[in-house]
């Protein structure tokens, strides 16, 4: 589908009379906006930050070590304060995103016209995105604000990271039970133009990623959850990827484009980190992936520059033309990342359907063809020793976790979340820091300066507020 642009802040209707107290009324800050605008708005807010690699917004590409960087290779050895990665983050899902579904929501319940069906999927749908937005900062910070994240107390508490998983999975499960047919949001719906059952099984995704971020510390509730969702039903083709196509024109391209060709600067190269795996393994995304080989030794070969390190540009080679396309869409989770989580599911022996090797044959292939490549190539790439699921280097979690972090190119937060999940693919230390990669992202200095107190407690419950402390699921 084709993302509108974005919908703008409904404007008042004035109608001539003689009450004079219309003259107090501020009609540049309405005060009731459609809520299908909060919705757009909201979406196109969280999938600006998940796709923008701005390093003052986003460092997930780097984290994940698909990318290094040039001039200045801070955000590479993990700087998160001078630029306030940390706090951009904090405030893009609070003040922003969250803040914007949870007022549309509070517009839907009070909206006499919708019916009752077309309020419960609205509903749904605002509550599944809110979902999506909570986990992604328990996964980035540990414990956070939570329960009392939107009252009236501006000194909040923190929840601690598992009960506030626990809490987002019923509320999961209750948004999936609303969902089905037609939302009626039409074009405020920029990724699945208000078919709800699309949203239900982007939902269901969700709920089977999560359930594969428990598996190692919940495995009861962790089965539950992703037998469930599969039942259910989730993602099955690349049809179904939640993703917004952006479009050619400011402010509405993707944040890529503004980042590596509007702006001019020449700040990522390729890193070698992936570079080198996947010539290994005669990739055929590898010039999907990247553009620009080197000489090396004369031959003309793709070359990554060295993690953490200040590389020359023209030395090596950069993220792909269809990255630098401003058309290119945002995707939050996909058929290949599904197809990764049921193969991960039935290694455990979840009741999912197929087996972990059809499931990691899937995921390749369905990362190939996204983007671009063919059946041909999927096919020829899945028959190697190194990448068949049956002969490859490793025990399930080293196959499963280097194929999905390969197949999470351009998603910076999954890949790393994968990293993080599996230990796999192995990631070298910063060549500057000479620091491993770190496991979280430490709280914004706002809080310490206006939560003090909380974020000091949430600090001392999760063992410390530093970059190598791990959120609750990762245990390995």
């Amino acid at each position: 589908m084709k993302k509108f642009l974005i919908l703008g802040v409904a404007l008042l209707t004035l109608t001539a009379c003689q009450d004079l107290t219309l003259l107090n009324k501020d009609i540049k800050n309405p005060e009731s906006v459609p809520a299908g605008s909060l919705f757009a708005n909201a979406t196109v807010t969280i999938m600006d930050f998940m796709t923008s690699a701005n390093v003052n917004t986003n460092n997930f590409r780097l984290w994940a070590q698909q990318w290094a960087q040039t001039t200045y290779a801070d955000e590479s050895n993990y700087e998160l304060v001078e630029r306030n990665v940390n706090g951009a983050a904090w405030n893009t899902l609070y003040a922003e995103a969250i803040r914007d579904l949870k007022d549309a929501k509070m517009f839907i319940e009070a909206d006499p016209l919708l019916s009752p069906a077309t309020k419960a999927n609205q509903l749904a749908i605002c509550e599944v995105l809110e979902v999506y937005s909570f986990h992604v900062l328990v996964d980035i910070f540990g414990d956070i604000p939570y329960s009392q994240a939107f009252g009236d107390d501006v000194t909040p508490a923190y929840d601690n990271d598992a009960d506030v998983y626990l809490d987002l999975a019923s509320r999961l499960d209750a948004a999936i039970a609303d969902l089905g047919g037609d939302s009626e949001f039409g074009a405020a719906d920029l990724i699945y133009s208000g078919d709800a059952d699309a949203w239900k099984k982007f939902a269901n995704s969700l709920k089977l990623r999560m359930a594969i971020r428990l598996a190692d510390t919940n495995g009861a509730l962790a089965k539950t959850m992703a037998e469930s969702a599969v039942a259910s039903g989730v993602i099955t083709s690349n049809a179904d990827n939640f993703a917004i196509t952006y479009l050619t024109s400011t402010p509405n391209t993707n944040p890529l484009w503004v980042d590596l060709v509007q702006s001019g600067r020449s700040d990522f190269v390729a890193a070698s980190t992936i570079i080198d795996p996947m010539k290994a393994l005669a990739d055929p995304r590898l010039d999907l992936y990247f553009k620009d080989m080197v000489d090396v030794n004369g031959t003309m070969e793709f070359l990554g520059g060295t993690y953490g390190d200040n590389n020359t540009f023209n030395a090596y080679s950069h993220p792909g033309a269809i990255q630098q396309d401003p058309t290119f869409p945002g995707v939050l989770i996909n058929f290949s990342e599904v197809s990764f989580l049921l193969a991960d599911a039935s290694e455990r022996g979840y009741s999912v359907g197929g087996d972990a090797a059809t499931h990691y044959s899937n995921g390749v292939e369905a990362s190939i063809l996204e983007w671009g490549g063919s059946q041909a190539d999927a096919d020829t790439y899945l028959a190697q020793e190194g990448v068949a699921y049956a002969t490859a280097a490793g025990d399930w979690k080293q196959k499963i976790g280097t194929q999905k972090w390969i197949a999470l190119y351009d998603k910076g937060f999954e890949a790393w979340s994968t990293y993080r999940l599996y230990d796999y693919p192995v990631l070298p230390i910063a060549a500057q820091a000479q620091i491993p990669t770190p496991t979280r992202y430490t709280y914004p200095r706002t809080e310490y300066s206006l939560n003090g107190d909380a974020v000091e407690a949430a600090a001392t419950a999760i063992g410390g507020d530093a970059l190598a402390t791990k959120v609750f699921w990762d245990v390995n």
